[in-house]
């Protein structure tokens, strides 16, 4: 009896290994990502020769189309022309960049600053001047008289953000981020409104919340880089879909104009989608010298032919064309 139970289970095992491997070739292939003719446009920004850079971690076009790109090294902000004509550095010496994380252009037209290691977001005017702050760094000469060491920060403010966005109505909304791992929104005068999501995998919950960007419609967009996912939200907080995705975003950016389309900055590639979660296409190969994608940290797309990269690790800023 022993040996026809042995061959029973040995007939049971391929049986079931055959099933497995029908169902497996039967089921459907993940549909082939599009390659979008996107390439390098070689030497295209023009800074000094023997410029050290730290990592890039930002770049953002402005409303006149200078490109202002961010990095963590003795010249922090560095601003170009249009045509990559070099215009100015900004930022040295000043300690406010340890954690410089992301830049952001407003609907008006300021420059903003998020600082992950300060806790802070800068707004700065057109003519480069300090207007308001988001958030507050604390202060350790403070803890002797009238603060409490490692008490609990209120919820305006932030722990390690990463980025900001806005709606038609005035109101900013932080990534925040490292930390918290939630969205914080605030009023046109700055006041804290309300927050929503927490540290998880479920739908609603973030890790790491890293990018985040707002539509001509107010749909708030949240790159849930942890989760490899996108989720998107109305400005009350109310979620309204979840993405899934091939790999981690890092980095969101929407283009200019009514028909607005996303790009999405990864490891080694770029991903185009419409703002139905579709995605419409991707290039780039990983690697650290030109013509290949690091780590996009940031990126900036005015159009949908046009897209700059903040590569973090290799310290390089490119624009790449669609042909």
């Amino acid at each position: 009896m022993k040996p026809r139970v042995f061959v029973s289970g040995i007939c049971a095992v391929v049986v079931a290994a055959c099933a497995v491997s029908v169902t497996r070739a039967q089921a459907p292939a993940a549909p082939a990502i599009p390659a979008l003719p996107f390439h390098l446009v070689e030497n295209f920004f023009h800074y000094p020769a023997y410029s050290v850079l730290g990592r890039l971690s930002g770049v953002a076009v402005a409303p006149n189309g200078n490109i202002v790109a961010l990095n963590r090294g003795y010249h922090p902000v560095l601003e170009f022309k249009a045509d990559g004509t070099f215009i100015r550095t900004w930022g040295e010496g000043s300690n406010m960049f340890e954690g410089a994380h992301t830049l952001r252009f407003d609907r008006q037209g300021d420059l903003w600053y998020i600082d992950a290691a300060d806790n802070m977001l800068f707004h700065f005017d057109k003519d480069g001047r300090t207007v308001s702050t988001l958030g507050t760094n604390p202060e350790p000469w403070t803890w002797l008289t009238h603060v409490i060491e490692h008490a609990a920060p209120g919820p305006a403010n932030f722990y390690q953000q990463t980025d900001i966005g806005w709606s038609r109505d005035g109101s900013s909304f932080v990534s925040d981020g490292y930390g918290n791992s939630r969205v914080a929104k605030f009023d046109k005068d700055g006041n804290f409104v309300k927050d929503w999501g927490a540290r998880g995998a479920q739908p609603g919950n973030f890790n790491t919340p890293h990018s985040l960007v707002v539509d001509n419609s107010d749909v708030v967009y949240v790159a849930d880089r942890g989760n490899s996912r996108i989720q998107t939200f109305d400005t009350e907080g109310n979620r309204k879909a979840v993405w899934n995705l091939p790999t981690a975003p890092w980095s969101l950016c929407l283009t200019n104009g009514p028909n607005q389309v996303m790009f999405v900055g990864s490891v080694g590639k770029v991903y185009k989608m419409d703002l139905t979660g579709t995605l419409l296409g991707a290039f780039g190969r990983s690697g650290k010298v030109p013509g290949t994608i690091d780590s996009i940290h940031q990126l900036a797309c005015p159009d949908e032919k046009t897209v700059y990269l903040a590569n973090l690790y290799a310290g390089r800023l490119d624009k790449w064309v669609a042909e």
